[in-house]
This record gives structure tokens, C-alpha cells and sequence, in this order.
């Protein structure tokens, strides 16, 4: 899985966050994730702490804002949607810069672009500190069902294979002189779309009798050690200082 495009967004490193078990992490960051969603939109200091929160990890496990950088461009058709809002939404009025916006659309567009820059920001922390590799094992810890871990692993697995395959075809039609930027090849385009399904499809029902064969049973079995008393402690300490400022968040609001 080393290829992978998730095996390029981990930061190898031998930090303590590094160090973690991998379903410590998860449950961390999938927590912190719903307390920020759960926070107010109108205490906007609160986000400021969450950053602060984060920066702490980030300092720790040697990840710098360079890395980061980069790879929050995934987060571009969000803030696409953000910036319409205020001109979209109905409600009270206010002129900034001779220009009339929404205030609830403001405040909507604050919550998605805030809460949604920290989601990514969270995913890609976990990212850097968590091997692909290990994710197999650690949902398996966190007893989600086999057949759910199976369809998380092979996606990551395959993934990159899809996309390599999409790419071939692309080059062959290109030689065969397609022009993918006419309409009128929006036909081959389609047919191509859907013969990579096919293969898909069937590579997907090869490797699962290859699995069989190797006495793949359902579930993906954990070796490594279970995470420690210690470890739950430190993963989470983070994640229950957010706590802490969206319940005053919720009441000082």
C-alpha cells in the first residue's frame, strides 16, 4: 500500500503522536471533528482556540504549515460555496465596502468555511501521523464490521490502480486521435467511463476469490498490541479541551 495517494499524505516521523496506536488517533480526531461541529458559529473565538489546539499537535509530531499547505486545496469547492452565500441569502442586510451581504449568510459562510478548514486540518493530521497500514488493525480494535474495514482497505489499495488505468486509456484514446476537448467525442468519453467500470468490477471479483482461496474469512484480524491506558489519555487530551471550550462556548453564546 506504500503507493498509494493516502500513503502520500503520511509524515513519517517518530514523534509521541507518531508513537500512538492508530484507533487512539481515529477516535481522537473523528471527536474533535463533531465538537467543532457542534460548536456555535457565533463564538468565533472558540475556533481560534481549536487552531491552538491543533498547532500543539502540530508541534509535536513535527508537522509544519508547509506540509499543510498545499493539501487543503481539497477544500476549494467549500469555500467556493462560502463566498456566494452572502450575496444568496435573504434576511437582515449590511454594506461592506458599498457591497449589500447577508448577515445570515455571513454567519453561514463563517461556519462552513471555519468548521470545514478545521475538519480538513484534523484529517490531514491524522494522515501525517497514521501509516496506511495501520489502519487495517485498528478498526478492527474499534470493532467496526469486517465487511466495512474490507471495503476501506481494498478502496485504499485499488485506488491508485483505478486511477492509473484511467489515465492509460486516456493516452490510448489521445493516440488514436481523440480530442477529449470536443463535444463530440463526449460518446468515447462515456464508453471509456464505463469499460473502466467493467474492469473494476471484475478485477474486484478476482481478488476476492484470490482472497478466499488464501482463507480470507471476513474480517481483517489485528496483531499488534491494544492500546494502553496511557495512550488513550494522551490522544484525547486534545479532544477534551475542545470539549471544555464548546460547552463555554455553548454558554457564554
Amino acid at each position: 500500500m506504500s503507493g498509494t495517494h493516502a500513503a502520500r499524505l503520511h509524515l513519517p516521523g517518530t514523534s509521541p503522536v507518531h508513537r500512538l496506536p492508530a484507533e487512539v488517533k481515529i477516535v481522537a480526531a473523528t471527536t474533535f471533528v463533531f465538537v467543532v461541529v457542534a460548536t456555535p458559529r457565533e463564538a468565533m473565538w472558540a475556533f481560534g482556540a481549536y487552531l491552538a489546539l491543533l498547532a500543539s499537535v502540530w508541534t509535536i509530531a513535527g508537522i509544519r504549515p508547509s506540509w499543510l499547505a498545499p493539501r487543503m486545496l481539497i477544500e476549494l469547492p467549500f469555500v467556493v460555496l462560502a463566498v456566494l452565500l452572502p450575496f444568496a441569502e435573504s434576511g437582515e442586510r449590511v454594506v461592506v465596502a458599498g457591497i449589500s451581504l447577508s448577515v445570515p449568510g455571513l454567519y453561514a459562510a463563517w461556519g462552513i468555511l471555519v468548521k470545514g478548514t478545521l475538519g480538513v486540518l484534523v484529517s490531514l493530521t491524522l494522515a501525517a501521523t497514521t501509516a496506511v497500514r495501520e489502519l487495517p488493525e485498528a478498526l478492527t480494535r474499534l470493532r467496526v464490521p469486517g465487511l466495512v474495514t474490507t471495503v476501506v482497505v481494498l478502496m485504499i489499495r485499488y485506488a491508485d490502480l483505478l486511477a492509473a488505468e484511467a489515465h492509460r486509456m486516456r493516452i490510448a484514446r489521445l493516440s488514436r486521435g481523440d480530442d477529449p476537448r470536443t463535444l463530440r467525442q463526449i460518446g468515447a468519453t462515456a464508453r471509456g467511463v464505463g469499460g473502466l467500470f467493467l474492469r473494476a468490477y471484475e478485477r474486484g471479483e478476482r481478488v476476492h476469490l484470490a482472497m478466499l482461496s488464501r482463507g480470507f474469512t471476513g474480517t481483517v484480524p489485528a496483531f499488534g498490541a491494544t492500546a494502553r491506558s496511557a495512550d488513550w489519555m494522551s490522544a484525547l487530551a486534545p479532544t477534551t479541551c475542545a470539549l471544555l471550550v464548546c460547552a463555554t462556548a455553548w454558554v457564554t453564546t
